[in-house]
């Protein structure tokens, strides 16, 4: 029944989805030549607000958890599982006060409406997977950036997304990069569930009446500790949850 669902609702909701992609890339231009960075960035976050909202076309609901008061006076590594694009929105807005960037991939940054903008001018690191000299000095500039504005990175260390609700082995390289550029750093892990539902089908129909979650966990101090066993502290926080949620 979702399924056939799916078929229905999927067409309002990627009408209404490329519409607003549509408004807000000459919003964010004009925001950014007329305000600068925080003029942009609030454009950017009202967008994703729009965007997630789309969810609900389909009867998806979003649920963003955090009982955590997490600062906003230095900078947060956020480490998440991947499940599909929809992860996205959601971690833009309700991380908003975070100023949090992405690590994507640089081939995103053309073609795209506002998304592309957003990559080119919003402080993203935007890696070209074949060259590796290329992708570290993007996220050396990222975690540059971080130490001297407090901004924040999310960062899915699985490398691609998961597709289903398993969880790939974390890679250590580019969190190894941002801790060792910016030591003081907060690690905060996310568990992000059922948002891969939402694309079980392929991209149509999109599946229809999902509760999906994004939940913040308890914050790892990374001083004098090994990233390797920070990694796997976040990794093993975030399968616990998702283990814990779909038992």
């Amino acid at each position: 029944m979702r399924k056939v669902f799916g078929y229905i609702l999927s067409i309002p909701h990627y009408l209404v989805f490329g519409l607003i992609l549509l408004i807000f890339h000459p919003v964010q231009w004009l925001s950014l030549k007329l305000g600068g960075y925080q003029a942009h960035k609030k454009s950017v976050d009202f967008m994703n607000f729009w965007l997630l909202s789309t969810y609900y076309i389909l009867g998806n609901t979003v649920h963003f958890n955090n009982k955590y008061d997490l600062p906003t006076d230095r900078p947060i590594l956020f480490i998440s599982n991947h499940q599909s694009m929809y992860d996205i929105p959601p971690l833009i807005y309700f991380l908003r006060k975070h100023h949090a960037k992405f690590i994507s991939k640089i081939e995103l940054t053309k073609g795209i409406p506002s998304i592309s903008f957003n990559l080119k001018h919003g402080g993203a690191a935007n890696i070209d997977r074949k060259d590796s000299k290329q992708a570290i000095a993007e996220i050396l500039q990222l975690a540059g950036r971080m130490k001297e504005n407090n901004w924040s990175t999310v960062i899915f260390p699985e490398g691609t997304r998961a597709k289903s609700a398993t969880i790939k082995p974390f890679a250590i390289g580019g969190i190894a990069t941002i801790i060792k550029k910016v030591p003081h750093v907060l690690v905060v892990p996310i568990a992000i569930n059922n948002s891969w539902k939402m694309v079980q089908y392929g991209t149509y129909p999109l599946c229809t009446f999902i509760k999906m979650s994004w939940t913040v966990l308890k914050p790892i101090e990374p001083l004098n500790t090994p990233i390797e066993e920070i990694v796997q502290q976040a990794e093993n926080s975030i399968r616990s949850k998702i283990d814990g949620i779909n038992r």
